[in-house]
């Protein structure tokens, strides 16, 4: 199953966890959802969406009764996202390894080669959309659907960031060999090096956004306390 077409609410966060990281909205700025609503050309409704959703992963911050601000990103909360994450889709790369069916496994292998194409053409948005389908048909591949939802719902908290880390030089051809080492070690079905593979390409993920973060003029990243 290909990646769902971006909502309203998808392409608003999208920009304004852009803006966040950036530092184009600085930390503590009000984000105002009439004036969103304005500037995107949508109703408040995706922007209330797309603002919970920046919540969730830590880029918005909300107080009651008086509106949403914009967060500063810490060391901190970025280290327990990718922490969480490195671990829940290494599970996922191990089931795979063991329970994965050979049409899963050729669906692999025709994602893998789709998000080569577009490192090669140098498509960040677009391989950003194959990114998601590739770690999709791992989560699928688990065949544990309460992982799957875990997971799922974790990599919705985390795109933000995720998205981010794919402008940094050279950061698609990384991606695209850490996937390679991962789709090996499912194909070969060896369940430890697969499980190793996802969580170091976890923690690639990780280093690539806190990259992309301090080199942003304004951005929001600061270390923890």
């Amino acid at each position: 199953m290909m990646a769902a077409r971006p909502t309203r609410a998808d392409l608003v966060r999208e920009a304004l966890a852009d803006d966040i990281i950036c530092g184009r909205v600085p930390a503590g700025a009000r984000l105002d959802e009439a004036s969103l609503a304005r500037r995107f050309a949508v109703s408040r409704t995706p922007v209330r969406e797309a603002l919970r959703e920046l919540a969730a992963a830590g880029l918005v911050r909300s107080r009651a009764h008086r509106g949403a601000v914009a967060a500063t990103i810490t060391e901190e909360r970025v280290a327990e996202l990718f922490e969480a994450l490195a671990e829940l889709e290494a599970v996922c790369a191990r089931l795979s390894a063991i329970k994965m069916a050979p049409g899963e496994r050729r669906r692999l292998e025709e994602l893998h080669r789709r998000c080569g194409d577009l490192v090669r053409s140098s498509h960040s948005d677009l391989y950003h959309a194959a990114n998601a389908d590739f770690h999709a048909a791992i989560r699928g591949g688990s065949r544990n659907s309460v992982l799957q939802e875990m997971v799922a719902d974790l990599r919705r908290r985390f795109a933000p960031l995720s998205r981010a880390q794919f402008r940094g030089p050279g950061r698609l051809a990384q991606s695209y060999a850490e996937h390679d080492e991962i789709v090996r070690a499912i194909l070969r079905g060896n369940a430890q090096q697969a499980y190793q593979a996802a969580r170091q390409h976890a923690l690639g993920i990780r280093r690539s956004f806190v990259d992309y973060a301090a080199r942003s003029v304004g951005g929001a990243w600061v270390a923890a306390e």
